[in-house]
């Protein structure tokens, strides 16, 4: 039986998507953050497992940009929104993922993003101001689908790659962390679902 463990050299691809105050993950509040747990069938085709989601308090200090707001709906004053301080944030969307890499026989988790390098400043961001211990992500590895998009369909903003992988794609969800968390899972399973075809790999 196929095994995940063996398809990406030990990691286990977890999608994730995080909303923020702005672009710079030292500064800039971190608001919401979404995870897909990805697995294999028994014809090694990959497909999402299970989404984690929660929304964060923004820490002392954070800086949060309206346009960023404006560009999300997220509205900090929702009692809705149910926010959690970064650390209990953290631990629950890793304590599903380190579970699921001990099921898997995964070495680790490696964080799956479009423009990976955003979602991993952010979420280290948050790894260190908490001083949080045993991240089950890579620190500095990641898949980014903006690449692989451009490498299967000439395509690297989300919405058009999703429907370029002949994919539904609903702008007035767009910007929710838990939407384009799934759209992007749905994308990275597409193209590597597709490479097994083409390749056998």
């Amino acid at each position: 039986m196929p095994r995940i463990a063996d398809r990406f050299r030990g990691f286990l691809p977890v999608v994730v998507d995080v909303e923020t105050g702005g672009f710079d993950a030292k500064k800039d509040a971190l608001l919401e953050i979404a995870a897909c747990i990805i697995r294999m069938d028994d014809f090694g085709r990959l497909f999402i497992a299970e989404t984690v989601s929660v929304n964060v308090e923004p820490f002392d200090g954070a800086h949060i940009s309206p346009k960023s707001l404006e560009i999300t709906g997220i509205n900090l004053d929702s009692p809705l929104r149910n926010a959690l301080p970064e650390k209990e944030a953290l631990r629950q969307i890793f304590q599903p993922v380190r579970n699921e890499v001990r099921s898997t026989a995964c070495q680790r988790a490696i964080l799956v993003g479009h423009n990976s390098f955003f979602d991993l400043s952010f979420l280290n961001a948050a790894i260190d101001r908490t001083e949080f211990k045993r991240s089950p992500f890579h620190p500095f590895s990641s898949f980014d689908t903006a690449t692989l998009a451009g490498l299967a369909f000439g395509q690297t903003v989300l919405s058009r790659s999703v429907q370029a992988a002949g994919l539904d794609w609903n702008e007035s969800e767009a910007h929710s962390a838990i939407y384009d968390t799934e759209r992007t899972a749905a994308l990275f399973c597409a193209i590597v679902n597709r490479w097994k075809i083409l390749t056998g790999f």
